[in-house]
């Protein structure tokens, strides 16, 4: 079946969502592909550095936060030069970041908290990371997708957008999106939807102003869909 045939049965009611996403998953892997990869810069030996940067993304682009830790990380270049730095200095290392307060205060802190309660080793589970400075679910999931290579799904502000417009939930908060996410994608696309999410989120599915005549998902949009029904 081709793609204009395809999308074409998306626009069918007695369509169910498993068979939607049968043609949505596919034309995401077509226009964005299935490499993984994260847009924060790292040093895969020393995997705390992506936890680090996910820390510093809050609020903030990522290409600020590779600008800050290509010297951050030179002028700190372990978890003990972390852990002893001192806080107003840390602070004026990561000023141009935003919220650097806090940030500076987490990274000393996770940096300390790994050193004295896992002996300077990264963990992988959920309950691990979320109990170091700074670290919620979703830096969690960073961390377990992008370190572990473990089926994780990090909801950020496109893939809550995008997940909404294409009908997988009806949620808002962003731990209710993860949980519909998971029991409606395959395992093979937990870490890929944020990848193609972001993506698509940038390029196209944008706030406050989506280009949806244009999007090529846009006969499988809930929005768009609504929005036209409505004239």
């Amino acid at each position: 079946m081709q793609n204009k045939e395809k999308l074409n049965r998306l626009q069918e009611d007695n369509m169910t969502l498993g068979e939607r996403l049968e043609i949505i998953l596919p034309l995401l892997d077509e226009r964005y592909g299935t490499d993984l990869h994260t847009y924060l810069e790292f040093n895969a030996q020393k995997p705390w550095q992506l936890l680090f940067s996910t820390i510093l993304s809050a609020q903030c682009t990522d290409a600020r936060v590779n600008l800050v830790t290509k010297d951050l990380f030179v002028k700190y270049p372990d978890l003990e030069a972390f852990a002893r730095a001192d806080l107003e200095e840390m602070e004026k290392d990561i000023h141009s970041i935003g919220f650097y307060h806090n940030k500076a205060k987490n990274l000393i802190g996770a940096a300390r908290k790994l050193l004295s309660d896992y002996g300077g080793v990264l963990p992988s589970s959920v309950e691990d990371l979320t109990s170091l400075p700074g670290v919620g679910r979703k830096t969690a999931n960073v961390v377990r997708g992008n370190v572990f290579g473990l089926p994780s799904i990090v909801v950020d502000t496109h893939v809550k957008r995008v997940s909404k417009c294409l009908g997988l939930t009806d949620q808002t908060d962003p731990v209710k999106v993860e949980y519909d996410l998971m029991e409606v994608l395959p395992e093979d696309h937990w870490i890929l939807i944020n990848l193609q999410g972001i993506a698509l989120g940038r390029e196209i599915c944008k706030a406050p102003r989506p280009k949806c005549d244009g999007c090529f998902l846009h006969k499988g949009c809930r929005k768009w869909r609504l929005d036209h029904a409505n004239g």
